[in-house]
């Protein structure tokens, strides 16, 4: 991979190199700087306005900084009362506190609020998070929403001109009125910008009051039947084709360097073979299978023991919520 370059100078933002080698994020990197723990060929820095090459020698601490782990994706199945953050101010547990401890460290592509559930997606590389949460990726959300009160399908098609809510504009949005249930109706609700509680917003606008929101697809990867609270890492080879060459080179990924953290999930060294002792919570997605499908039959031992799970025609978790009518 050639060498490359920010303005006039060769290499890459230091704290860029060390999100990387998975020591932080590029923020807590930065603030690691400033404490004075990081030094480059010997001499301790104080700012992250620095480049380094791969000549160059860094250490955190003291201790020389890992080489560049291979990119890898998880999916996770995020439950409801937990925040997507590594440290609440509030003390609210978080979804990096309750993830298997032999995982790499992982940052999230984007967030989901306390109350929203479903699929997040968490990965070790820095670059690919930000790639991934653009909206020039144009890739697409999906949910699956029950909200209290009534809609018409006409009031749904006109979000897909966009809104303006409190004066903030938010761009297309598709809506189907699957069901009406009770008080309540069910929806699917697909967009590409993501912003901050916007499906909430966006249908508050129309006088539904969201009581649950639930992922099911970001992109090419859905949620399928991934059990709650499970993480599942995506094979490399899937993860390489599903992002493409260009979005790939985007993100600066990396698909052949070592991998590092949680070794029992290991996505394409071990041809698809389940390991024993795997720690409970951590599954590997079936070698043969797309992790978009959301329907190969497979195995799970979270809780001791082996099952089949039928496959789910509807793309979606089976049967937690409602399916749209035929």
């Amino acid at each position: 991979m050639p060498e490359k370059t920010t303005g006039d100078k060769p290499g890459e933002r230091i704290a860029k190199v060390m999100a990387r080698a998975g020591i932080a994020s590029r923020r807590a990197a930065e603030a690691m700087i400033a404490a004075g723990r990081v030094a480059v060929n010997g001499a301790v820095i104080s700012s992250p306005a620095l480049n380094v090459t791969r000549r160059d020698k860094v250490t955190v601490d003291g201790q020389p900084l890992p080489g560049r782990a291979r990119t890898r994706l998880f999916r996770y199945h995020k439950p409801r009362g937990l925040v997507t953050t590594h440290s609440d101010p509030q003390g609210r547990p978080t979804i990096f506190a309750k993830l298997p401890k032999r995982l790499p460290r992982l940052i999230s592509v984007g967030r989901l609020d306390l109350n929203s559930e479903g699929l997040l997606l968490l990965t070790n590389d820095g670059g690919l998070a930000r790639a991934l949460e653009l909206p020039s990726t144009g890739w697409e959300r999906r949910y699956r929403v029950r909200a209290l009160g009534r809609v018409t399908q006409n009031a749904l098609d006109g979000l897909k001109r966009g809104v303006a809510v409190a004066g903030v504009r938010y761009g297309p949005i598709e809506a189907a009125l699957d069901r009406e249930q009770g008080a309540n109706v069910w929806l699917t609700v697909s967009l590409r910008e993501g912003k901050n509680r916007e499906v909430r917003r966006v249908l508050e606008h129309l006088g539904l009051k969201v009581n649950r929101l639930i992922r099911i697809a970001y992109g090419p990867f859905e949620l399928g039947e991934l059990e709650d609270a499970t993480v599942e890492e995506v094979e490399t080879e899937d993860l390489r084709k599903l992002l493409g060459p260009a979005l790939a080179a985007q993100a600066g990924a990396d698909f052949t360097g070592p991998l590092q953290g949680e070794e029992r999930t290991r996505s394409s060294h071990n041809s698809g073979a389940r390991q024993q002792g795997r720690e409970p919570g951590i599954q590997k997605q079936a070698r043969g299978s797309r992790p978009d499908s959301g329907s190969p039959l497979r195995e799970s031992r979270n809780d001791g023991k082996i099952r089949r799970r039928r496959p789910d025609r509807s793309g979606g978790p089976r049967p937690a919520w409602p399916r749209p009518k035929s």
